[in-house]
């Protein structure tokens, strides 16, 4: 019974191919868009864990706080508060902290031979890397004995490599920061742009300690990096890193706090519910196409009834019954669009790739969200097509006989 009424239905879609296309049109669009707007969403998603994964796990930065000299707020950085010894301190008193690096940050021109670039100095320790997640290609990361001696000793990131050395190999090189010799020990792992664009590689990391003493000649930190053991202990680590720099600076019940710990991961959490915003917006909108798609089969499957009445009517009187009659027209619907979303999903798939090719988006095309597609096409043929098909299921026979 189901086969016969299965190709009952495909030989009405077939008598009016173009018609039942077109029809079918409004369903490719809404699968295809959901799935290519879907998957630009998901893609955007995955780029920004892709980002927020490549400043590390588990990070705090704290920062200094702000001073108001005559009534005027300096912002962040105001005051310098802050010293390697408290990161000393913080990542030996503080019990749900695992490493902590001083770190100082300043653009210079770099001079290697005939050549120059202009990028980010930074001075940090040697536990650096693990709070970053950032491994070294070739080489070796800095040691606690440039630290203790302030050796002019430099890690230099892709980009700097790149532009200063070209193909050649900079390991043993000396490259020039304010006309101070540097020795390149090492070359870190490319590690891309962040989500603001930043090229990460576009660094070169020496001892904190040889950046306060040589180059920018000062005695305090600009942010301390810590690397909490657990994503579960973020908060404990926050209050006990707040609790003892107060203790250490001694900061009354009263005063506020010096400095300020941020948290990396409510900056992830933040990224990650814009991107999910828009993924459901992108494909909030694409649905409306569906929606569209299946008023315009119920359109068409309301012509097809008042079409075959006398159809209707002859396969009433030669036994069909009202369940029947339904029966076959709920299948010509849910046959058209699935149809349409099979047609859809070929057309999303296609210009999700395209998207990627040409515009260089990131794509993520989930095989659930194919599958639920396909399945609300289906839900969309059973819903629409059922009002025409109980209109068709309650005609009198003998009425539909005398339609002409």
């Amino acid at each position: 019974m189901w086969l016969m009424t299965l190709r009952i239905a495909l030989r009405a879609l077939r008598r009016n191919k173009l018609r039942s296309f077109l029809t079918m049109l409004g369903i490719i669009i809404g699968v295809g868009a959901v799935i290519a707007m879907v998957a630009i969403g998901e893609g955007a998603k995955a780029l920004v864990k892709a980002q927020i994964a490549s400043l590390g796990t588990n990070v705090l930065v704290i920062v200094p706080g702000a001073s108001m000299p005559g009534g005027v707020r300096t912002g962040f950085g105001g005051v310098r508060t802050l010293l390697d010894s408290d990161a000393r301190a913080i990542a030996e008193e503080v019990p749900a902290v695992a490493l902590a690096s001083p770190s100082l940050r300043r653009t210079e021109q770099v001079v290697a031979a005939n050549q120059n670039w202009a990028t980010l100095i930074q001075g940090v320790s040697p536990e650096f890397p693990q709070i970053r997640g950032w491994q070294v290609e070739e080489g070796r990361f800095i040691i606690d004995g440039d630290l203790d001696n302030a050796a002019k000793v430099a890690v230099i990131g892709r980009t700097v490599a790149d532009n200063l050395f070209g193909n050649e190999d900079p390991i043993d090189a000396v490259i020039r920061i304010r006309n101070i010799p540097f020795r390149i020990v090492g070359i870190l792992e490319a590690k891309g742009q962040t989500g603001h664009g930043t090229d990460q590689d576009d660094t070169i990391m020496v001892p904190y300690t040889t950046m306060q003493k040589r180059i920018m000649r000062i005695t305090w930190v600009q942010s301390i990096h810590v690397s909490v053991v657990s994503a579960e202990r973020m908060k404990e680590a926050q209050d006990q890193i707040t609790a003892l720099l107060r203790q250490r600076h001694r900061i009354q019940a009263d005063q506020d706090d010096d400095f300020t710990v941020r948290n990396l991961t409510d900056i992830a959490a933040a990224s990650s519910g814009t991107t999910q915003v828009m993924a459901v917006l992108l494909g909030s909108i694409a649905s409306i196409s569906l929606l569209v798609g299946g008023i315009g089969i119920m359109n068409i499957m309301l012509v097809s009834v008042t079409e075959r009445t006398r159809e209707i009517g002859i396969r009433m009187a030669v036994g069909a019954r009202s369940r029947d009659i339904m029966l076959q027209f709920i299948v010509e619907a849910v046959v058209m669009a699935a149809l349409g979303g099979a047609l859809g999903i070929v057309l999303g798939v296609g210009s999700s790739d395209m998207i990627h090719r040409f515009m260089e988006w990131p794509v993520l095309i989930r095989p659930d969200i194919i599958a639920f597609a396909l399945l609300v096409s289906g839900g969309v043929g059973v819903f629409f097509g059922f009002y025409p098909a109980q209109k068709a299921s309650r005609l009198d026979p003998i009425e539909a006989l005398r339609y002409e």
